[in-house]
């Protein structure tokens, strides 16, 4: 939602901007974006862009794209932006055509995203800010994998935190390699004491609709081709406990798992899982609105025991369509005997909210 300014020369000043908008000194003081209380709560936060065309800021899955608007005649484009309270969003500027990051936020997501937090978001230790021209910490250790119940080749990258320990399996591994640096997030947790040393592995995904659905292929593949690689790797890990982190499409991957494979899959840490998917929910016009909790909920009906599971789930507070999903799949599977752990984060569906709870929420799994 955009908001009018008034029509005059100390507009931003509320937002702690001096000057004329356009002018050197009013450039000299941007910074990330600012937000003022708005009128009947939440926040107002302002977006800034320096340039001579027209420009759009999209969010991820939280808003629709907001056009700015041009000062008088300046290279000021501005857009005041309605958030709710707790909010941290990614965000991309769009010119010509064109995705750009923010110039003017520390707070990139690779090279063409940046991320925005209301003031009453909760920090997310160990995550640091990195800017959208930083090169993220690659791990050295490597597994070519040829999958043949898969199919290709992947790079599959390993990094023991700490000196290693039990496996986390990071689904969409390479997001959290180069849009989030996880390398160094984890090992800040475990050099904190509040993880303890484990060892990444990051898997990437060739086709996520293919392989995260509640097919058995990849799992198959990660019992019998994957994990022995990393067990001949020379890296330490211990196969014994393994985690498995997913989210969205990966999320209803990891629970699928559980339920299908519980002598791999024993712990999982769950953010914002794609509970309300079904074989034909893609081809829907609104894939959201089949039946409540999708082929998971209608499995953990069929009867199952997860007795021996141990699962967090974390969902966005502002995925107004995703909880009832989640909902009913948190209470199906604690029915089901797991040790359920459920949390909300100050997000939408965004990698940038679910951060925080990606480490918790693994040290969580870990814990007996």
């Amino acid at each position: 939602m955009r908001l009018a300014a008034a029509d005059r020369e100390d507009a931003f000043a509320g937002f702690g901007l001096p000057g004329a908008p356009g002018s050197d000194p009013f450039w000299a003081a941007v910074g990330a974006p600012s937000s003022v209380p708005a009128e009947g709560g939440g926040w107002v936060t302002l977006f800034l862009w320096r340039g001579s065309s027209p420009v759009t800021i999209e969010f991820e899955s939280w808003s629709e794209p907001v056009p700015l608007r041009r000062w008088a005649d300046s290279d000021c484009w501005y857009a005041e932006v309605r958030m709710p309270a707790r909010l941290r969003v990614t965000y991309q500027f769009v010119a010509g055509g064109v995705s750009h990051s923010d110039p003017f936020n520390p707070a990139g997501a690779g090279g063409d995203r940046s991320i925005a937090a209301t003031p009453d978001a909760p920090e997310q230790p160990h995550w640091p800010l990195v800017g959208a021209d930083a090169v993220l910490p690659v791990p050295r250790a490597r597994i070519r994998w040829a999958s043949e119940r898969l199919g290709g080749r992947r790079t599959v990258r390993l990094h023991p935190a700490g000196g290693g320990g039990p496996v986390v399996l990071l689904l969409d591994g390479d997001d959290w390699m180069y849009l989030h640096p996880a390398v160094t997030a984890f090992d800040a947790a475990v050099a904190a004491g509040e993880l303890p040393p484990v060892t990444l592995v990051f898997l990437p995904a060739k086709d996520r609709v293919a392989e995260f659905t509640c097919r058995p292929e990849l799992w198959e593949a990660v019992r019998d081709e994957l994990l022995p690689l990393v067990a001949e790797s020379g890296v330490p890990a211990d196969l014994g406990r393994l985690v498995v982190a997913g989210q969205s499409l990966g999320g209803l991957s990891a629970v699928y798992a559980a339920l299908e494979f519980p002598g791999l899959v024993s712990r999982v840490a769950c953010q914002s899982g794609s509970f309300w998917w079904t074989p034909d929910a893609l081809r829907a016009a609104d894939p959201l609105g089949g039946s409540v909790g999708g082929v998971i909920a209608e499995r953990l009906r069929e009867g199952a025991d997860l007795s021996g599971l141990r699962v967090a789930f974390d969902v966005g507070e502002h995925e107004d369509r995703m909880l009832p999903h989640c909902e009913v799949t948190e209470g199906l599977v604690e029915q089901a005997g797991a040790t359920v752990r459920v949390s909300r984060s100050a997000s939408g569906h965004d990698r940038a909210g679910w951060r925080h709870a990606l480490l918790r929420d693994v040290g969580w799994a870990l814990g007996e």
